[in-house]
């Protein structure tokens, strides 16, 4: 591999420069920030869209019980009366 000290010197000659127009009282997300949130934005849509589809096929009435149902439909007499 090729010696990494030499690549690391190379970008710090080329980009200190930049960093010295930069003014030091104002500091500004840039272009890289406003991808993060886009990208962010995006795949919070996404997941909300995939939930909403998720959630339309979900049945929120409950099954009725066998049991209850053959108990209540017998006309069982009750031993009160």
């Amino acid at each position: 591999m090729p010696d990494m000290s030499a690549s690391v010197s190379l970008a710090m000659t080329h980009l200190v420069p930049l960093a010295k127009e930069v003014d030091e009282n104002k500091v500004t997300p840039g272009v890289l920030g406003f991808i993060v949130f886009a990208a962010m934005a995006v795949a919070v849509w996404g997941l909300m869209k995939s939930m909403s589809k998720h959630m339309g096929k979900v049945d929120f009435k409950e099954p009725t019980d066998p049991e209850q149902t053959s108990a209540a439909g017998t006309g069982k007499p009750s031993s009160t009366s």
